[in-house]
């Protein structure tokens, strides 16, 4: 239980991260840049990816006792889908947020990432993308 903690918690982490590069960029090429709201997530969320994949992959799952299933080329093929799918939640999730509940677009996009990241990016890395090799524990 301890382990799963630690793993949930560096998880987390390193998405506070990958989430403050993205959230950064968004707000530079919104407000500084003049670029629309929904465009900026879609860019700002492929750079902060890039972060937080690096992490996780070295850092949050990583285990030096035992391997993954499957190789760097494949989880990152699988991180893809899981980001181009996160993206378009991100922006459906903003959109809806600022269009119909009136809340500032910074502020939906908080909320959307909360949303997302722990009920969808978290749950697809953890047992799809970084899945361990049948035997050594998903928690190890």
């Amino acid at each position: 239980m301890v382990k799963q903690l630690i793993i949930f918690f560096k998880a987390q982490l390193s998405a506070f991260i990958g989430g403050l590069c993205d959230y950064g960029i968004m707000i530079f090429l919104t407000e500084i840049a003049g670029m629309h709201y929904l465009f900026s997530i879609a860019v700002a969320c492929i750079l902060g990816a890039v972060v937080n994949f690096s992490l996780n992959r070295t850092w949050s799952f990583y285990s030096r006792s035992r391997s993954y299933k499957f190789s760097s080329t494949q989880q990152l093929v699988r991180f893809a889908f899981v980001l181009v799918s996160s993206i378009l939640l991100k922006i459906a999730g903003t959109f809806l947020f600022t269009s119909f509940a009136g809340i500032d677009y910074k502020i939906s996009r908080i909320i959307t990432d909360m949303i997302v990241s722990l009920g969808y990016n978290y749950v697809l890395q953890h047992f799809w993308v970084f899945k361990k090799t049948a035997g050594s524990g998903q928690w190890q």
